[in-house]
């Protein structure tokens, strides 16, 4: 009769230490603004859900989404500046 205790070690993946990586770090620290803003947009929905929505709170609903697109296009400038600097240099 074979043993399969050795080859559990062949097939286990290494432990996870439950850290996110430094990479995992930067995108997080990347995308704040953006989770920012869209929390507060969400926080300027849920207020009027349960009543009709005032003139301040459509400006506020108005506002956060702005704030949502804005931090949306800095976001996806920021990563085509960064694919423009990797790519550059290359044959065209």
């Amino acid at each position: 009769m074979n043993s399969i205790a050795a080859l559990q070690t062949a097939v286990t993946a290494a432990p996870f230490d439950g850290e996110p990586s430094d990479a995992e770090l930067d995108a997080i620290e990347t995308e704040t603004p953006l989770i920012l803003a869209e929390v507060a947009l969400l926080d300027a929905q849920i207020m009027t859900i349960d009543r009709a929505p005032s003139e301040l709170d459509v400006r506020r609903v108005r506002r956060a989404r702005r704030r949502v697109l804005a931090a949306r296009r800095d976001l996806a400038n920021r990563a085509a500046t960064t694919a423009d600097v990797t790519v550059s240099g290359g044959a065209a």
